[in-house]
């Protein structure tokens, strides 16, 4: 299938933006997030070029930066496509995604100053307030702002440079968790759990075993939701 037309009224990028390569990587990754692009569906470099009036470099180094983030697949011979992922690929994501979030919780437990503690706290009650009612992109950025802060009370630069890859790689079963207010709803509970146990009774132990819990329900809805989505998905 070859790239879809639809988009077209987001429009060429200004020569003037932000560096070219950062704006057509955050272009196609909202597209390929809101499934405007579709997995399997094979997209050309000629014309990336023409829509985005950019180089065949730019568009080259874009998906260099989309195919690490999993997003896309360079395929010998026919060229980039959107990725589709199998079930065991998904839950071997969610397998390391799981471990190095119960990091994060334990170290937090552990390390995080007081303040960070209160400040995760304080990052928590808006989004109790806000999750529910705000939309999918403030969802989002409310949800990067506890990471953030998880991550700072860690305090290990090594385990934050590797979360974040992995969060772009399950950067599309993330985007269709926010979209569902009853999984969003229970998303409350499971944080309110790690933030009980990391920043209120600073349990190590507790506070892995929150994060773990709640990420190993976020694997098995991302093989659910994405084998619905997408029923050509392989084993």
């Amino acid at each position: 299938m070859t790239f879809a037309s639809g988009s077209e009224t987001r429009g060429r990028i200004a020569q003037h933006a932000a560096p070219l390569r950062q704006e057509v990587v955050r272009l196609l990754r909202e597209e390929i997030l809101d499934q405007t692009l579709q997995p399997g569906q094979r997209i050309t470099e000629a014309y990336l070029c023409e829509r985005f009036g950019v180089s065949r470099t730019v568009v080259r180094e874009a998906l260099r930066q989309l195919e690490s983030e999993s997003l896309i697949t360079l395929l010998p011979n026919r060229g980039p496509i959107i990725t589709v992922l199998s079930r065991h690929e998904i839950g071997s994501l969610y397998e390391v995604r799981r471990s190095l979030e119960g990091l994060a919780g334990e170290l937090f437990a552990r390390r995080a100053s007081d303040g960070l503690a209160e400040a995760l706290r304080c990052h928590f009650s808006v989004m109790q307030d806000r999750l529910l009612p705000c939309d999918l992109a403030e969802r989002g950025k409310l949800k990067e702002g506890f990471y953030r802060m998880l991550l700072e009370g860690a305090d290990s630069p090594v385990l934050t440079t590797t979360l974040h890859g992995v969060h772009a790689r399950v950067a599309v079963f993330r985007h269709y968790a926010f979209q569902d207010d009853a999984r969003v709803a229970h998303t409350l509970l499971e944080l309110a759990a790690i933030v009980h146990a990391a920043a209120e009774l600073r349990d190590p132990a507790a506070a892995r075993k929150a994060c773990e819990d709640h990420i190993e329900r976020a694997g098995r809805l991302a093989v659910e939701e994405y084998s619905r989505r997408v029923p050509q998905m392989g084993d």
